[in-house]
C-alpha cells in the first residue's frame, strides 16, 4: 500500500498599526539575573532567550493583550499577560523548581503542556539533569535507569534486554520519530543518540497509543537541542578523560564535544560533533568484563543539525538530521563462565568476529508548522525517516558460530491539527486529530549471509483524535481514540541451525492484516498546588515480537502462526504535590492484557505465552529543600505480574505463573543529596537500590530456563559535580559505582544463561573542562 499527502494550508497575516516592543529583565528570587531563559509569544512562534545579564527584549507589534511564557530548566514556567500597550518594561521573577512538575511535555497529548496540568504520570528530565548525569556515564540506557524510578535499570552494555516501563516495552522516538523496531526487538534502541544532543527526555508511564504501535508500557520521547537565539553565533567545546578509577591499565579513554548554535534574521541553527573514545571496562577486582555486548573499546559519533526557519510570526519550518555509530575493536575474546557459579569474562586471543555495535542510526525529519489558521487552529505536518543498522557479538549459538545483525529502514508521514474553542464561559476545550502513516522494513540475517528472520514489511495508517477540556478553570479532562489498520508480509525463508534447533525447515511466507482500536481518557483536579490528583484509563498496543517468533517456531507458515495485536488496559490513579519547598507525586496502577506479550522458551522454541497477564504497581516520587543549600530526593517502584494460565479471570490458581524477569524488575529504590552552595557549584550524591526477586524453581538438570533466574539484591554509590570557574569555563566530573562494588546487575541474573552472567564494572570516572566562546 502507498499512501501520500497533500496538504493546502491558509493563513492570514497581522498588519501592524504601532509598535510594541517588550524590554525586560528575567531574576531569580534573590535578585541574580537568569541567563538562557526562553521567552516566547503566546500562539506564535515569536520568541527569544534572556542574555548574561537576564536581559531580553521582544516585538509584540499587533498583538492585543500579549501573552509572553517564561521557561527555564530547574524554575517554575510563568505566563505574564501584557494588557496595557503602554507597559514596555518589565521584571519577572522565575521561583525555583525541585522538580519536574512545572516543565512542559510535547509527547503526552502531541502538544505542549504543564506536566502537573496532565491526568497521566509524566516524567521530564531537563537538560540540566542530563548534563549532570552524563558526567556519571554517557549511556541513555544507564541514565534513564537511574533518574526513572519504574524503568528496568540498564544492563551495563548495549543492550536493553529487560529494561522494561511498568512491566512492559517501551516505545523509545527522538523527536517523536521512532527507534524501537517492534518487529524484531533487538534490544538496541535506547542508546541510538548522544545525551549531549538532547534538550529533555519525556517519559509517558504506562500504556499509550497516541504515537501509534510498541508503547505498551509507555514512551520515552528524546527532544532534541534547540538552537539559541540570542546571538548570531555562539559555541561550547568540552573535554572529558575517561577511565576506572582503580586497576587503571589499558581503560583509559576520551569524549570531545563541539556545539554550534546561533540565530540570523530568520534563520536559526544548531551543529553538533561528539567522539567517545572508550578503554578495556573491568569490573571491582580489574578482570576484563567481556567485549559481547559491551562499551568497551568502542569509538563512537554523534553528528546532529538542527535548521530552521521562521517565515513569519504564525509559520515555521524546521529541518533535522542526527547520525550516531558506535563501533567496537577489541583485542579481547569472550571466555564463558557458569551462571551463579563464575562470570564470563574477556581474555586475550584470536578475535574471530568482525566489529561489533550500532554501524549506523540515521534520523531525520522536515516538519511545517502553522499556526492562526482557520478556527484559530495549528498545525503540525512532518515526514520522517530512520534507517538502522547493528551488529551484535560472535556467538556459538549458530553452527557453524557467527554473529547476528539487524537492519531497519522505517519512513513516516504525520499530519496533525489543533482546535481551540470555548463552550460557554467556563470550559475550554482543545481537539487534536490527525493522520499519521509508517512504513517499516526490518530483518535480521548472520554477517555471513545467512537469513535469521526475512525482510518483514509493515505499513501501519491510522486515524486519531483527541478532546482536552479546561472546566471551570481547575479540572483538566483528556478523551481520545486512535484507529490504527496494518499489513504485514512476511516472504519464505528457511530456518538457520543453531545449538537448540535443528533448522533448514522452510516457512511459508504470507500476508497478515490486523486493526486495532484504542482509547483514553483522564481527569485531574488543579485547584490546589499541595494536591491535585488524577485518574486515567488508557490504553496502547503492539505486536508480539514477531521476528524473534518465526526463526525458531514450530508452524511452518504464517498462516498457521496466531500473530495477533496486544491491546494493553492501564488504570491509574496518582496525584503530584508541590508544598513550599516539598515536591512529590505517588501513583498505583493496574496493567492488563486478554493476550500475553511474554515470549517463553520451550524445548529450543520460542513461544508466545498467550494467557492473560497482570501488572500491579506502585510508584513515589519525593523531593525536599528544607535545608539551606541541600536537596534532598526519593524515589521508589514495586511492581508484580503473573499471567492467568487457565485463562479463568484469577491470578491465584496453582497453575498460574509470574512474569519473568525479562518482565518485571525487583523493588527499586534511587536517593539522593544535591548541595548547591551557590551559583558556581554543584555536587550530587546518589544511590541506586535494587531488591531481591526470587520466583522461580530451577528444573530438574538444575538449570533455571531463561527468564527465570534469581536475582539478588544490590546497591551502588554514584557521584558527580561541576564548577563554574566563570562564564566561559566550566569543570565537570563524575564517578559511578563510587564504592568499587562487586557485584552482578538484575539481567545477568535472570538471565539465566552462562554467557550472560556477567559482572558490572568498578569504579569508572570521567573528569572534564568546557568552554564558552
Amino acid at each position: 500500500m502507498k499512501i501520500g499527502y497533500c496538504f493546502f494550508f491558509s493563513f492570514l497575516f497581522i498588519i501592524s498599526t504601532s509598535a510594541q516592543v517588550i524590554k525586560g529583565q528575567v531574576k531569580n528570587t534573590v535578585s541574580e539575573p537568569l541567563a538562557g531563559v526562553s521567552i516566547t509569544l503566546k500562539n506564535t512562534f515569536i520568541g527569544t532567550i534572556s542574555d548574561k545579564d537576564g536581559m531580553f527584549q521582544l516585538n509584540v507589534s499587533g498583538i492585543t493583550s500579549p501573552i509572553l511564557a517564561f521557561n527555564s530548566a530547574g524554575f517554575e514556567t510563568i505566563e505574564k499577560v501584557i494588557s496595557d500597550p503602554a507597559e514596555t518594561e518589565i521584571s519577572v521573577v522565575l521561583n525555583k523548581s525541585i522538580s519536574s512538575l512545572k516543565e512542559v511535555t510535547v509527547t503526552a497529548s502531541r502538544k505542549p503542556e504543564v506536566v502537573d496540568r496532565t491526568p497521566a504520570s509524566v516524567q521530564v528530565i531537563n537538560v540540566r539533569e542530563l548534563q549532570a548525569q552524563a558526567t556519571i556515564s554517557s549511556s541513555l540506557s544507564s541514565i534513564l535507569g537511574y533518574a526513572v524510578p519504574s524503568l528496568g535499570l540498564g544492563s551495563n552494555g548495549t543492550s536493553n534486554t529487560g529494561q522494561t516501563l511498568r512491566g512492559r516495552t517501551p516505545l523509545i522516538l527522538i523527536d517523536g520519530i521512532p527507534q524501537s523496531t517492534p518487529l524484531r526487538n533487538g534490544a538496541r534502541d535506547m542508546r541510538t543518540i548522544d545525551p549531549s544532543v538532547i534538550q529533555r527526555v519525556e517519559v509517558i508511564k504506562g500504556a499509550t497509543a497516541i504515537y501509534g504501535n510498541g508503547a505498551d508500557g509507555g514512551i520515552i520521547n528524546y527532544i532534541t537541542l534547540q538552537p539559541n537565539t540570542v546571538k548570531k553565533f555562539s559555541a561550547t567545546t568540552s573535554i572529558a578523560k575517561t577511565g576506572m578509577a582503580i586497576h587503571a591499565n589499558e581503560t583509559g579513554g576520551f569524549r570531545l564535544n563541539q556545539q554550534i548554535n546561533g540565530m540570523t534574521g530568520k534563520f536559526d541553527y544548531a551543529l553538533s560533533g561528539i567522539y567517545e573514545k572508550t578503554g578495556v571496562y573491568k569490573d571491582a577486582n580489574g578482570i576484563v568484563i567481556t567485549p559481547v555486548n559491551s562499551y568497551g573499546e568502542t569509538g563512537l559519533i554523534n553528528l546532529f543539525s538542527k535548521f530552521g526557519y521562521t517565515l513569519n510570526d504564525k509559520n515555521r519550518i524546521e529541518v533535522m538530521y542526527n547520525y550516531f555509530s558506535s563501533k567496537q575493536n577489541s583485542q579481547y575474546i569472550e571466555q564463558a563462565g557458569q551462571h551463579n557459579i563464575n562470570p564470563t569474562i574477556g581474555v586475550k586471543g584470536e578475535v574471530k568476529a568482525i566489529d561489533e555495535g550500532t554501524r549506523y542510526n540515521h534520523n531525520a525529519y522536515v516538519k511545517y508548522l502553522a499556526k492562526g489558521l482557520l478556527l484559530n487552529s495549528s498545525l503540525e505536518a512532518s515526514a520522517y525517516m530512520q534507517s538502522f543498522y547493528t551488529v551484535y557479538g560472535y556467538s556459538i549459538y549458530f553452527i557453524p558460530a557467527m554473529q547476528s545483525t539487524i537492519h531497519s529502514e522505517k519512513k513516516g508521514l504525520r499530519l496533525q491539527l489543533n482546535t481551540p474553542w470555548k463552550l460557554g464561559k467556563h470550559i475550554e476545550n482543545e481537539f487534536l486529530y490527525g493522520i499519521d502513516y509508517l512504513n517499516d522494513k526490518t530483518w535480521q540475517d548472520l554477517t555471513d549471509g545467512r537469513i535469521w528472520v526475512p525482510k518483514m514489511h509493515l505499513e501501519n495508517p491510522a486515524l486519531f483524535a483527541q478532546l482536552s477540556s479546561t472546566i471551570k478553570k481547575y479540572w483538566v479532562f483528556k478523551a481520545g481514540y486512535r484507529l490504527d489498520q496494518a499489513s504485514l508480509s512476511i516472504p519464505s525463508f528457511q530456518q538457520v541451525k543453531t545449538s537448540q534447533s535443528q533448522g533448514g525447515k522452510l516457512i511459508n511466507g504470507g500476508d497478515l492484516s490486523f486493526s486495532a482500536s484504542t482509547f483514553n481518557t483522564g481527569l485531574r483536579f488543579t485547584k490546589w498546588e499541595v494536591f491535585k490528583p488524577f485518574v486515567s484509563f488508557t490504553q496502547g498496543f503492539s505486536m508480539v515480537d514477531i521476528g524473534l517468533y518465526v526463526r525458531s517456531a514450530r508452524e511452518d507458515d504464517i498462516a498457521k502462526m496466531q500473530l495477533q495485536p496486544i491491546v494493553v488496559n492501564n488504570y491509574e490513579v496518582g496525584f503530584s504535590s508541590s508544598f513550599r519547598k516539598v515536591s512529590l507525586t505517588a501513583s498505583a496502577y493496574a496493567s492488563t492484557s486478554k493476550i500475553g506479550s511474554t515470549i517463553v522458551e520451550e524445548n529450543g522454541f520460542y513461544l508466545q505465552q498467550r494467557a492473560p497477564e497482570r501488572i500491579l504497581g506502585a510508584e513515589a516520587s519525593l523531593e525536599v529543600a528544607a535545608v539551606k543549600n541541600f536537596v534532598i530526593g526519593t524515589g521508589v517502584s514495586y511492581m508484580e505480574g503473573k499471567a492467568d494460565i487457565n485463562k479463568n479471570g484469577s491470578y491465584n490458581d496453582v497453575e498460574d505463573v509470574y512474569l519473568t524477569g525479562r518482565r518485571i524488575i525487583p523493588l527499586k529504590i534511587t536517593s539522593h543529596i544535591r548541595f548547591l552552595p551557590n551559583s558556581r557549584t554543584f555536587v550530587n550524591l546518589e544511590w541506586i537500590y535494587s531488591g531481591d526477586r526470587k520466583r522461580f524453581q530451577p528444573q530438574a538438570n538444575g538449570k533455571y530456563k531463561f527468564g527465570e533466574g534469581p536475582v539478588s539484591a544490590y546497591g551502588i554509590v554514584n557521584l558527580n559535580g561541576g564548577y563554574n570557574l566563570t562564564e566561559k569555563i566550566r569543570f565537570f566530573g563524575g564517578v559511578e559505582n563510587l564504592l568499587n562494588k562487586d557485584y552482578y546487575n538484575t539481567t545477568s541474573q535472570w538471565y539465566a544463561t552462562d554467557a550472560y552472567y556477567i559482572k558490572s564494572n568498578g569504579a569508572r570516572y570521567q573528569v572534564g573542562v568546557s568552554y564558552k566562546w
